[in-house]
């Protein structure tokens, strides 16, 4: 019989070949996961919820089927707790929501489990997502695995820490301004961010919101490919909803690599610099690399004020009718849109145009644009927000994501992937970047890297 241990250290893809050639069954990998989180997680508070008696349920299930019910059958996963699960406490990171339960799944979900994925629970997040550190009243801090007495990042540090652990092979995430990359590379794991629509939403509110996506965390690449591939398609009720296909052209043996380590307006922290420097030295071994970035003057202030005006449109009236529970980082994101004009915003939509058409322009001359996916390390859980770098004091508590949300701003797919590192080295990872629809060639790309540079996961010395 396989090992509890080894069972945890397979890749989603790799478990889910060893189910359906019944090398292991789904109660065994649903039991070895299920064990690890108990045995993990009350020093690393990965989980908001456990569903060990539902995900035991659906293991019967699968191992009752006939054949595999999907490309995932048999696979524990687990779920940001920002998104609904039918019959699943699903409380947003907020004790407001602490007994709530949907009736229904959140499409994504619905997806992953029609794909024949197992839900474990429910992963830690910062209240509604606001947060640097994924703490809420619930629940947390999560912490780093590489270092509990540090961050995991937010929003999805619950996500990003359960595969880093093992507790999951693979985990659901979202994504406004950083929230599965500054995890990702806190936690030494991969991600993606697709582009918008990619995976439909056809219960958000604004339908044309292109800000914030879903997305994945994992220990590989196929991972994140399959993931995708199942969740992905289009949808009635998401105006914005793509297909499945995106470009799967071969990427060319030596790919065109622009790189920049702040996009020209970002703060970055010197170690980041000097982490992304080696990074992309090594990257030159398999590509051509050139410093280049897209002009993305004024790209912090337009995030700032699209961000803001998000924000206070769909938690105003809780702020309005609930404001003494909510916490001080919830308040000040809703208040920060409180006074925008639409001038404000359609300013900042045009200004966000040009930025979008000056990264088109760069694609013209490289198949791929990268940058650092976080312009820090990872600090202490009880520092609440990052009010400087280096000793420059940043305008917002959120401006230590300006190299992620720069390309939030945008909507182009971003793949993380993990730089190799030393031994007592904290984890970094770098954000490689491709046009709209182009995710099929991330992930090409993605292969090359772990396969030839090691750009891959490093498990976490855990007792």
């Amino acid at each position: 019989m396989t090992s509890d241990r080894s069972i945890c250290e397979l890749t989603a893809t790799g478990l889910a070949r060893g189910v359906a050639s019944g090398k292991v069954s789904s109660r065994e990998a649903v039991d070895a996961h299920l064990a690890r989180i108990a045995s993990l997680d009350a020093r690393l508070a990965a989980f908001v919820t456990v569903d060990a008696d539902g995900a035991r349920r659906a293991a019967q299930i699968c191992d009752s089927a006939p054949a595999p019910i999907g490309p995932l059958h048999g696979v524990p996963i687990a779920i940001k707790d920002l998104t609904d699960t039918a019959g699943l406490t699903t409380t947003y990171g907020s004790v407001l929501f602490r007994d709530h339960v949907p009736a229904e799944d959140d499409l994504v979900v619905a997806r992953l489990r029609r794909a024949g994925a197992i839900i474990l629970g429910k992963t830690n997040t910062p209240e509604f997502g606001f947060g640097a550190v994924c703490t809420n009243r619930l629940r947390g801090p999560t912490r780093n695995p590489f270092d509990p007495a540090l961050t995991s990042g937010g929003s999805s540090g619950g996500s990003a820490v359960a595969v880093a652990a093992g507790m999951v092979p693979l985990a659901h995430g979202t994504d406004f301004g950083g929230s599965v990359r500054t995890p990702a590379s806190f936690c030494d794991v991969a991600s993606i961010r697709p582009t918008p629509g990619r995976i439909p939403s056809p219960r958000r509110p604004l339908g044309w919101d292109m800000l914030a996506t879903h997305g994945f965390l994992a220990r590989g690449v196929d991972d994140l490919e399959l993931a995708l591939a199942v969740c992905a398609g289009s949808d009635a009720d998401d105006p914005i909803s793509l297909g499945g296909a995106s470009d799967d052209r071969p990427i060319v043996d030596r790919p065109r690599i622009a790189f920049t380590p702040d996009f020209g307006v970002a703060t970055v922290a010197r170690e980041v610099r000097a982490r992304f420097a080696a990074a992309w030295e090594a990257l030159a071994r398999v590509a051509d690399v050139v410093p280049s970035s897209p002009d993305c003057g004024g790209a912090i202030e337009t995030f700032r004020t699209l961000r803001a005006a998000h924000i206070a449109n769909s938690y105003g009236e809780l702020l309005r009718t609930r404001r003494a529970e909510l916490t001080p980082t919830v308040i000040w994101n809703i208040e920060a849109g409180a006074n925008l004009s639409a001038q404000d915003y359609l300013n900042a939509e045009r200004r966000r145009t040009a930025i979008f058409r000056s990264f088109r322009a760069l694609f013209t001359g490289a198949d791929f644009l990268v940058a650092p996916a976080a312009s820090v390390f990872p600090w202490p859980n009880e520092v609440a927000d990052v009010t400087a770098i280096d000793g420059a004091a940043l305008d917002t508590p959120i401006d230590y994501l300006a190299v992620t949300f720069i390309v939030s701003l945008v909507g182009f797919p971003v793949l993380t992937l993990p730089v190799p590192g030393g031994e007592n080295e904290l984890p970094f990872g770098i954000q490689i970047i491709a046009p709209p629809g182009r995710e099929s060639r991330l992930f090409a790309l993605g292969r090359i890297l772990q396969n030839e540079l090691d750009f891959s996961h490093r498990p976490p010395k855990l007792p």
